[in-house]
């Protein structure tokens, strides 16, 4: 059923410009942000973009819908109810709308300023303090999160925590908490070590450059393997990596969460780490992560009224790349090594739509010997991982995923490749949830293979 909203006609039209009128204080949008919703000319050409439109088919979920929501919201026309508030929690901020806007518009603006806006007016439930307590106290910190993980590792290693899923104790867990475990890869490091803050080129060759490296924090924890495979690689291209023992969490959890005073905070650790004032400054600052990538991106918007570090995020900004866009840009040695192996290769949002990088990655693929590409239906709709959002909505991320992989399936490729590790987590778990065989990796994995041989990849 589509059911289409009214197009709501400001009540206040020049509330924005300081005319008078009742706008609700505690709600209303950075001009600079509602400029963005006026650009929207209301084509649709962003339905079909969305995944959550495409399961819903109610305007309300659609990226117009919720924009003409927040548009009323701004301007005191409409009020929070609960069901505004659900069109716009189902967002997943994936920007397929913007890829697909013929206006401009830039929705994630509005969308992370409304959340803001709203965060801080309500008084949270024990659920949504719980999760919030997890995103920010855990998530983001390393260190806690290695010593959370450290008994089911524990229990991994002795064969032990098998065992307890396939008895269903895990099912009495509540719906966020139950996908967390779910995700929980199962080959994890016991303690992962942190990646050597500097590592040069090998047989001591003179840098071509100077690359950051940002592991972060979920990443750094649970795929610390492809990191250490991504510094390997950048090293063997002549880069200088180094790893700043001052940088911090990219901030991207905070920011999706509303809480943007905190993600500011660690925008400007970050730059002060990577491209420090009277220091040696990275050339390129790099991250294996499409969500890390696409959020250290964004440094200058985030700080753009900063007046003492506004222009330093601009540059920190303009120097970041996601590991595929460094890696062709290096002389690497040629693969030598073959990965037999059909694979498909799924688009994760932040690094298709926030970042633009769709052909770097395919590039580096494309010059493994043996590895059989297949394209993928949808390759670019959100798999529904979405950072914390799977988190946040079980139901709706467990579709999505499902459609991805029905999609996956019909490639009859027996790997999906993915530069996201938020992605990997929830398309493997799904999988094997649903009983799927399916070998969820890296871009980094493989080309590592290729490169220096190893076991990255099983032969069809």
């Amino acid at each position: 059923m589509n059911t289409q909203l009214p197009i709501l006609e400001s009540r206040n039209a020049g509330a924005h410009s300081g005319a008078a009128g009742k706008v609700a204080p505690d709600l209303t949008l950075d001009p600079r942000t509602y400029g963005r919703a006026l650009s929207c000319v209301h084509c649709g050409l962003c339905l079909p973009a969305c995944p959550t439109y495409t399961e819903t088919g109610h305007e309300g979920d659609s990226p117009r819908g919720r924009i003409q929501l927040m548009r009323g919201l701004a301007d005191g026309a409409i009020s929070l109810t609960p069901t505004v508030q659900e069109h716009l929690d189902l967002c997943l901020d994936c920007r397929a709308c913007e890829t697909a806007c013929p206006s401009g518009v830039v929705y994630h603006e509005l969308i992370e300023e409304t959340r803001m806006r709203f965060a801080h007016t309500q008084r949270a439930g024990m659920q949504s303090r719980l999760m919030r307590a997890l995103f920010f106290q855990l998530l983001t910190r390393p260190f806690r999160l290695k010593l959370a993980l450290l008994p089911a590792r524990l229990l991994q290693k002795l064969g032990i925590y098998a065992l307890l899923r396939r008895s269903g104790v895990f099912g009495i867990l509540p719906a966020g908490l139950a996908k967390m475990e779910q995700m929980l890869p199962g080959n994890g490091q016991l303690w992962p070590r942190a990646l050597p803050e500097i590592t040069p080129p090998p047989n001591r060759a003179r840098p071509s450059m100077t690359i950051g490296f940002l592991p972060g924090c979920v990443g750094g924890v649970m795929f610390s393997e492809v990191n250490r495979k991504a510094v390997e690689l950048l090293a063997a291209g002549g880069a200088e990596v180094v790893v700043p023992a001052r940088q911090t969490c990219c901030g991207a959890i905070h920011h999706h969460n509303g809480d943007h005073d905190s993600a500011m905070s660690r925008a400007r650790r970050n730059i002060d780490a990577f491209i420090p004032v009277g220091g040696k400054q990275c050339d390129l600052i790099v991250t294996a992560i499409a969500g890390c990538g696409a959020m250290l991106r964004e440094y200058d918007v985030l700080l753009r009224d900063d007046a003492e570090y506004a222009a330093r995020a601009k540059v920190f900004a303009s120097r970041v790349r996601d590991v595929s866009e460094a890696l062709i840009q290096l002389p690497l040695p040629e693969p030598r090594f073959s990965v037999n192996a059909t694979a498909t290769y799924h688009d994760a949002c932040h690094l298709a739509h926030a970042q633009k990088v769709t052909a770097a990655p395919r590039k580096l693929l494309a010059r493994v010997p043996g590895l059989k590409l297949v394209a993928l239906p949808e390759s670019d709709m959100c798999c529904g991982a979405a950072g914390t959002y799977n988190l946040t909505q079980p139901e709706m991320a467990t579709k999505l995923a499902d459609r991805k992989l029905r999609h996956i399936a019909s490639t009859r490729a027996a790997m999906c490749i993915t530069g996201n590790v938020g992605c990997a987590m929830h398309i493997q778990s799904r999988a094997h949830a649903a009983g799927q065989t399916l070998r969820v990796m890296h871009p980094v994995e493989i080309l590592h293979r290729g490169i220096f041989g190893g076991d990255a990849a099983e032969s069809d």
